[in-house]
């Protein structure tokens, strides 16, 4: 997401934050408790500062997270207890059922499995560290990385990647042989059937005549 967001200027607990999807990449949130680590000494703070998290309001004053939930995840597992957050909506004056339409609607929302199947938005876990492994959202994200598409603003653009990258990677490749699968990744991210994809980089096959 590219929106720029008002920042709140008070710290909110990590722990009372709840998810908009059901899963994250594992290896992903390695990766982050990583970079972390590296600059937690250094500029820690600075850092915080410069990566609030977007936020949506919803009944009882409920902050819901519509983005990052793999750095606040990661910062979790580090023992970090507060972020800054920035309030995109405030909502908090909907009956629930109008909340949830809403957001579904915005696209703030994505309450898919690590199957990719569609669950109730009942059903998305209610704190950050409740939330499962998706192995092909961590593809998707090291396919990025490794040029295989671009950054994209389109919401939640590595779980569209993930769900292609699932129906043609087998999962046991992915967990036991990760860097293969990433090269398989690489090859299918440039061929036509991912054009409809967001970010996508490879070649088209048309061509001036």
């Amino acid at each position: 997401m590219s929106e720029d967001f008002a920042p709140t200027l008070r710290p909110v607990e990590i722990a009372i934050l709840r998810p908009t999807q059901m899963t994250v990449g594992f290896r992903e949130i390695k990766r982050k408790r990583g970079e972390w680590c590296k600059r937690a000494e250094r500029d820690g703070p600075d850092f915080l500062g410069r990566h609030m998290i977007p936020v949506i309001l919803g009944p009882k004053h409920t902050p819901y997270v519509i983005d990052h939930h793999h750095l606040v995840r990661a910062l979790h597992e580090e023992g970090i207890s507060h972020v800054l957050v920035s309030v995109v909506a405030d909502l908090h004056h909907l009956k629930k059922q109008v909340f949830w339409t809403f957001m579904d609607n915005r696209n703030w929302l994505h309450p898919f499995d690590a199957d990719g199947t569609r669950h109730s938005h009942d059903q998305l876990p209610k704190r950050v560290a409740d939330m499962k492994d998706d192995p092909y959202r961590s593809l998707a994200g090291e396919l990025r990385r490794s040029g295989g598409y671009a950054k994209d603003a389109t919401p939640y653009s590595e779980f569209l990647w993930a769900d292609f990258l699932r129906r043609r990677i087998s999962a046991k490749l992915v967990e036991h042989d990760f860097a293969r699968a990433v090269s398989k990744a690489l090859k299918a991210a440039g061929q036509g059937d991912a054009a409809y994809l967001p970010g996508w980089c490879g070649q088209s096959g048309d061509t001036d005549g």
